[in-house]
This record gives C-alpha cells, structure tokens and sequence, in this order.
C-alpha cells in the first residue's frame, strides 16, 4: 500500500497529485479505436444529432468509474475477484468468466484492429502484420506493469493518452464546429434505428464493461487495501479528482472527434471507414491534420490494448483463480482479431460491431459494481450514499433496458 502521510502540513495539490494516475490509465479504454469509429461514423452519418449521446455517457462513466476505483481503494480486491468469492458454484463463476471474457475479447479486437488501421495508414504496413505488431507492442508494455509497478505503468499510458488528445483533437481548431448546431445535439432525440444503433456503439465504447473491471484492480495495486480513516478519505478525493480529469479529458475527446466529423465529414463518400475518413480530413482540413489522426489512432490502439489485457488478466485470475503467462494470453486474445484481419472483414464495420458487442456486457460489471458499493458488509463505513446507489441503479437500468431494446431492433430488422 502506498505510505500516506496525512499528519504531515501540505497543500491539499501536493498531498493529492502523488496519488493521481489509475484514472487516467483506466480513462485510455474510453479512447480506443472503437469510441473513434463510432463517433466519427455518428458525426459524418447523422451530423450533431448523437452530440447528446456522448455527453450523457460521459456523465454516467464518471460515477462508474468512481465507484470501481472506491472498491478497489476500500476492499483491497478487484470487481472480478469479488464477484468471484461470491460465485461459489463452479458453473455460475464459469457463465460468468465466459461472458467477461467475450467482452474482453471484443474489445481487444477493436483495439487491435484499430492499430493495424493505423500502421496502415502510416506506413502502408499489410493490417494482419500491424495487428501483430499491434499485439507485440502491447505485450512491452504490459511488462512495464509486471516488472517495473504501477506507476512506470501510469507513465508510459499517460504519455500516449497525451498523443492521443493532439492527434484527435487538433481537426477542432483547424475547423471549428458550429456553436448553435452543437448545442442542439445537446437535446436527445434519434432518426432511425441506424442512429440507434450508433448510440448504442457509442455507449458501449464508452461505458465500458472491461474498463470498469480494470480501474478496480488499477487502484488495489497502486494502493493496496486503505485503512478506514484520514489515509481512506485522501486516496478518495484524490480519486474523485484523478476520474474528473480522466473522463473531462476523454469525454472532450470523443465529442471532437463526433464534431469534426459533423462539420467536415458528413454527407463526403467513403467516411465510414477509418481509411475513407483520414482520407476526407486531408482533403479538407490538410494533410498534417491527417497525419496527427493516424498517429492518434495508433497511439489510441497501442494503449488501449495494453489496458484491455490488463483488463483481461485480471477477470481471468479473479474469476477462475487462475493465472496463466501473459504471452499465452496475449497470443490467445490477439486470435479473433487477427483472424478479422486476415479474412477481410472490413475493419471498421467490426469496430463498430464490437462495440455494440461491448455494451451487452454493461449490465454484468454494472450490477454487481451497484451491489457490491452499496454493501456495509463490503463497505463498511465507505458504503455508498443512498442518492448514490439510487442514481447509478437509475444509470445501470436506463442501460439494462437500451439494450434490451436494441436487442429486438436488431432481431426484428426494424
């Protein structure tokens, strides 16, 4: 556990900046090559119209990924391993894990594909050897993690998370939106079931399921189980502050990518591909601009896999007490999407298939996420607020039930 010292005379900035980090690396899954298919399909397809939607999801993460970093801070386990010692019979923790591990798998396939996409873009690298150079990379530096702690962690995704906002964010002040238009995606409302559907990728790529497993454990390791007391109450607020910067920064970025799209993408031919739209921001905002896309997009995909697979290892060992050598995993996970790589399927279109594949796993972390924060027997003196609980059960219903409705759209064709 990391030594607080809080008797010590400090300004509150200098006792709370060493204990920031695990939100930002947990913030990089809302920066993944998904949430950028997604957005910028929604921006170029549907212009300001799903603005709404990435505000909304943005709000709902942050109390989600504050009450998995509480957990860990508290409890000293990570969500999959609670659930685990919950799960006593064999077969439930086993449905369980599978599901877990689906989602992980879904989102190491955007992550991964994205990176290809990127290299690709670059260097004119053949995507099934950028998804493998992808993979490699991610396994380097998941060794840091292993090796070096948390913190050499925090410091090597952080600095790709800073790649990320200029890549993707640079289009805004070549091309300023229009004020009065984004506004008025601020009021929710949807046209079609295609428009939907993107909502539904976005809040998958957004609310996601592996992330919120993964911020869990990202605190019990930098912290290891706090002590209830003034040491608790400072790695709390410092929490408080580290998810506010993390999802200010990711949900700013996903908007501008939404925005760019909508205000020089929409309505160009081809900008529903990743390739189509770097190829659009060129011809309309430059191709510098282009070239600080690409690099964001690979940047995007290196981090984000290497949390995703974090993510994964830690549902695997919480869930089925098992741990297996990171390569092995890494090998095994990189499979689907490799396999898309290979046979052809357009990368994008599995991006955005991906996630929605991600938003059908909200409900398992979230539920369980609620119930165990709202548990004095889990808690103790740090259980949640009653208006707290009551929000994130309103939060993870209005979830539950986008989903279910997406479900029959899907199978109705309508």
């Amino acid at each position: 556990m990391t030594s607080l010292h809080v008797d010590r005379p400090a300004s509150p900035a200098n006792r709370i900046l060493p204990l920031l980090g695990p939100a930002m690396v947990a913030g990089v899954a809302y920066l993944d090559p998904g949430n950028v298919a997604s957005n910028m399909t929604a921006g170029a397809t549907y212009g300001y119209l799903l603005v709404w939607v990435v505000v909304v999801a943005n709000l709902a993460a942050w109390l989600i990924q504050y009450l998995s970093a509480k957990l860990g801070v508290v409890t000293g386990a990570s969500l999959p391993e609670l659930v685990g010692q919950r799960l006593t019979a064999r077969w439930l923790r086993l449905a369980y894990w599978a599901q877990a591990e689906i989602v992980a798998m879904a989102t190491d396939l955007a992550e991964v594909i994205g990176g290809a996409i990127a290299l690709y873009l670059l260097f004119d690298i053949p995507l099934l050897l950028g998804g493998i150079i992808t993979g490699t990379v991610s396994v380097l530096v998941l060794l840091v993690q292993s090796r070096r702690g948390a913190k050499p962690f925090e410091r090597v995704v952080v600095t790709m998370m800073i790649v990320i906002v200029v890549g993707f964010t640079v289009g805004v002040f070549v091309e300023p939106p229009d004020p009065q238009q984004t506004l008025g995606g601020l009021v929710p409302r949807f046209e079609g079931t295609g428009s939907l559907l993107l909502a539904a990728s976005i809040i998958g790529a957004t609310v996601m399921p592996h992330a919120i497993y993964a911020h869990s454990a990202l605190t019990r390791d930098r912290f290891g189980l706090v002590t209830a007391g003034a040491p608790r109450d400072l790695v709390l607020r410092a929490t408080r502050v580290d998810v506010t910067v993390a999802l200010g920064v990711a949900g700013t970025v996903n908007l501008a990518i939404l925005l760019v799209a909508a205000t020089s993408l929409q309505g160009v031919t081809g900008t529903d591909t990743l390739p189509g739209a770097h190829a659009a921001i060129s011809d309309a905002m430059g191709p510098l601009v282009a070239t600080l896309f690409a690099v964001g997009l690979l940047a995007s995909g290196l981090a984000s896999t290497s949390v995703g697979a974090y993510a994964g290892a830690e549902i695997m060992h919480g869930l089925l007490r098992v741990r297996i050598p990171l390569l092995t995993r890494r090998l095994i996970t990189l499979i689907p999407a490799l396999v898309v790589l290979a046979v052809g399927i357009d990368p994008t279109s599995a991006l955005i298939v991906s996630q929605v594949v991600l938003s059908f796993g909200i409900p398992f972390a979230l539920i369980p996420l609620v119930v165990l924060t709202a548990g004095p027997d889990v808690m103790g003196g740090s259980v949640n607020r009653r208006i707290t609980t009551i929000v994130a059960a309103v939060v993870a219903a209005v979830l539950v039930i986008l989903n279910v409705t997406l479900l029959g759209l899907l199978i109705t064709g309508s």
